[in-house]
């Protein structure tokens, strides 16, 4: 519990300055998100096999970033048809390394709360750094101070091309691949997946086509997640299934 207490008052500090900091100056930056998609995969992990509806919402000066993401079931797959299982609250902040071209960093804390659900509430710490080369790579540590103790770090490559295509005359279609690996420490596979190893968890590679039509941004996008780790998989915490492949679409704006 006092773990639990410590890491929220440094969020709820870090939104408090944040707030201050961006409500002081008149450039603020506001995005709202909505998506919808076949499942909710984590990390590898199947959190629910039905469709879900994710909103978000975020406000930005610079490079501070405060936002509120949830994840709404819309089937009784876990027992929670209309109700939000995951809340999160997070506050990021992101620039450039000065005197180092063509690398910037990232700092945030996350707290993931899951109302209606025996999941307890924990917090993350995260920072990383992202290359200015081709396909973007990118490293990000995410450290978990209250449940797990543990971390998992996020490798990734993405690649974006402009236009691949026309709905209408000055309307292309974009093309985005991304591709990630996941790496668990011993203490973060044991609280999440059982297993008493540090092992590479997650394999993930996506397609995604954003339009922009009118403002908004719409994104179809495919995904296909697998295990990697066969203790990782045996250990069948999140059922049977070891590879997972779903769709879906989102729409967001920025104003």
């Amino acid at each position: 519990m006092m773990k639990l207490a410590a890491s929220t008052m440094v969020l709820i500090g870090l939104a408090f300055w944040g707030t201050r900091a961006m409500f002081a100056e008149d450039k603020i930056k506001f995005e709202v998100t909505a998506g919808y998609f076949s499942k909710y995969i984590w990390r590898g992990q199947s959190l629910d096999d039905g469709p879900v509806f994710q909103p978000s919402i975020s406000l930005g000066y610079k490079g501070l970033t405060a936002g509120i993401w949830g994840n709404l079931e819309l089937t009784n797959v876990n027992g929670n048809s209309g109700d939000f299982s995951e809340l999160d609250y997070s506050m990021h902040y992101s620039g450039a390394i000065p005197g180092v071209e063509g690398v910037r960093y990232c700092l945030g804390v996350i707290y993931y709360d899951f109302p209606g659900t025996a999941a307890p509430d924990t917090t993350e710490l995260c920072w990383g750094l992202n290359l200015d080369l081709p396909f973007s790579p990118s490293i990000t540590l995410y450290h978990d101070v209250d449940e797990a103790d543990g971390t998992y770090v996020l490798l990734s490559l993405t690649h974006g091309i402009e236009n691949i295509a026309e709905l209408a005359p000055n309307i292309p279609v974009g093309l985005e691949i991304g591709a990630s690996l996941g790496w668990g420490s011993k203490a973060y596979d044991k609280y999440y997946w059982a297993t008493d190893q540090s092992k590479f968890n997650d394999l993930v590679f996506s397609l995604s086509f954003p339009v922009e039509v009118s403002g908004w941004t719409i994104t179809p996008a495919l995904n296909y997640v697998t295990l990697v780790s066969d203790d990782i998989r045996d250990t069948d915490v999140y059922g049977t299934d070891s590879d997972f492949f779903f769709a879906g679409a989102g729409v967001s704006r920025r104003f």
